[in-house]
C-alpha cells in the first residue's frame, strides 16, 4: 500500500512539472502587445501613421553629383556671400521648432557626418569636442550680492540652439561654364550666425559666426532632411531642395573685392546707411543678371 501510495505521488510530481514546462513564458513585449494588438511582421510606426500615407520619398530620393568640370571650363567666376534672415517669411522653415536647421547641422556635426571649419576658406576642420565646446560655453559674469555688498564672479554654463540662430550666412559662386555656355551659381559654404549682446545693458555687441559647413559635403546628407512646407504639407522637399532650388529670401552681404570689403564697411553709420547698403546689394545683383543678358546676341 505505502509502494502504491509513493508511486502515485510520484506520477502526479512528474505530470506537474512536465505541464509547468510546457507553459510558455509571458514577457513584456507579448503583453504590450496583448495590450497594443499588431502584427508580429510589422513596424510599429508602420501601424501607426501620423497621417495618410507613411512618407518616404524624401529618405528614398536619389542624390545627383555634380557634374565634372575642368578649370579650362570657366571662363569668369564671381564670389557672392549672402545672409539668409530666418525672420523673413520664406525663411520661416529654418526655424521650424520641431526640426529647425541648425539641429540638422548640429545633428550631421556631432554623428561624424561632415566636417565643420573655423574659417570658411576650409582649412581648419574642428573636432566634435570642439563644435561641443563652441555651443556650450561657460561664461563668467559679476553678480552683486546684496547681503554682504560685494561683487562676486560666478560661472555661467550656456547653451547655443536653434532659438539663438537668427541668421545665416551663404558663400556662394557663380562662374561662366565655356562647355554649355551657361551662368551657373554654387554654394560653397553655409555659416550659422549668432549676435551678441552685452550681459548688462542688453545691448547689441557684435555678430558672431559658429562655424563653417562645407555645403558640397553636406548637400547628400541634407536631402535626407523633410522641410516644412507652408503651402502643402505633403510635397517631398529637403534642405537638399532648399538650396538647390534656391528657395529662400536673402540680401548680398560682400562680393570680391581687392579690399575684401562687406557693403557695410563701405557705407558706414549714418542716417540712410541702411538703404544705401539695400541699394548696393541690388546693384550687385542685376550685375550678375546683365553679365549673362551681354553674353547673348538677338
Amino acid at each position: 500500500m505505502k509502494l502504491r501510495f509513493l508511486f502515485s505521488l510520484l506520477f502526479c510530481m512528474t505530470s506537474f512539472l512536465m505541464v509547468a514546462q510546457d507553459e510558455p513564458v509571458i514577457t513584456t513585449e507579448e503583453e504590450d502587445r496583448d495590450i497594443y494588438p499588431t502584427e508580429s511582421s510589422t513596424p510599429w510606426e508602420d501601424v501607426y501613421v501620423d497621417g495618410i500615407v507613411k512618407k518616404t520619398l524624401v529618405e528614398e530620393s536619389l542624390f545627383l553629383e555634380y557634374e565634372p568640370l575642368r578649370e579650362a571650363d570657366i571662363a569668369w567666376e564671381k564670389r557672392i556671400w549672402r545672409i539668409i534672415d530666418t525672420r523673413e517669411k520664406m525663411n520661416l522653415p529654418f526655424k521650424y521648432p520641431k526640426k529647425p536647421f541648425f539641429d540638422v547641422l548640429r545633428e550631421l556635426s556631432a554623428n561624424g557626418d561632415i566636417v565643420v571649419f573655423k574659417d570658411e576658406e576650409f582649412t581648419e576642420p574642428m573636432t566634435i569636442d570642439e563644435v561641443e565646446r563652441t555651443l556650450n560655453r561657460i561664461d563668467t559674469t559679476t553678480v552683486f550680492d546684496y547681503d554682504t555688498y560685494e561683487e562676486k564672479i560666478e560661472i555661467v554654463a550656456s547653451e547655443i540652439n536653434a532659438e539663438d540662430i537668427k541668421q545665416y550666412r551663404v558663400k556662394e559662386i557663380w562662374f561662366f561654364e565655356e562647355e554649355n555656355s551657361v551662368l551657373k551659381c554654387r554654394i560653397l559654404g553655409i555659416t550659422p550666425l549668432k549676435d551678441e549682446y552685452d550681459p548688462n545693458t542688453l545691448e547689441y555687441k557684435y555678430t558672431l559666426p559658429l562655424f563653417h559647413v562645407y555645403y558640397p559635403e553636406a548637400r547628400k546628407h541634407f536631402q535626407k532632411y523633410r522641410v516644412f512646407n507652408d503651402f502643402n504639407d505633403i510635397p517631398p522637399m529637403s534642405w537638399y531642395d532648399v538650396f538647390e532650388s534656391r528657395f529662400f529670401a536673402s540680401y548680398i552681404y560682400k562680393k570680391s573685392n581687392a579690399l575684401d570689403l562687406r557693403i557695410e564697411d563701405i557705407y558706414l553709420n549714418y542716417e540712410r546707411a541702411g538703404i544705401d547698403r539695400l541699394l548696393e546689394a541690388e546693384k550687385i545683383k542685376n550685375e550678375l543678371f546683365n553679365f549673362e543678358h551681354d553674353l547673348w546676341t538677338y
